[in-house]
């Protein structure tokens, strides 16, 4: 099974934010969001303010990058982008 995104995230944010010797409370002090924000982020809730989240990120050296992904949805949404129906 594939890691979420909120999973994966979750995790790299707690591994940095121990690389770098940081509490919580350090963090959210260096990054101006509260510490319960980042508790939700090393949580892996997936209600969270992208404006914070990158805050936090930025703090740690980290940054949230989008790609172009291929799979079922990703495929038919280039069909669809083409002009080809998709026959269900």
């Amino acid at each position: 099974m594939t890691e979420s995104i909120t999973d994966r995230l979750a995790r790299e944010v707690r591994a940095r934010r121990a690389a770098l010797g940081l509490s919580q409370q350090d963090l959210s002090a260096l990054a101006g969001v509260s510490e319960r924000f980042v508790r939700f982020v090393e949580q892996g809730k997936p209600s969270i303010q992208l404006n914070s989240l990158l805050a936090v990120l930025d703090t740690l050296g980290l940054e949230l990058r989008i790609t172009t992904r291929t799979g079922k949805s990703a495929g038919s949404l280039a069909g669809h982008a083409s002009g080809e129906e998709t026959q269900r």
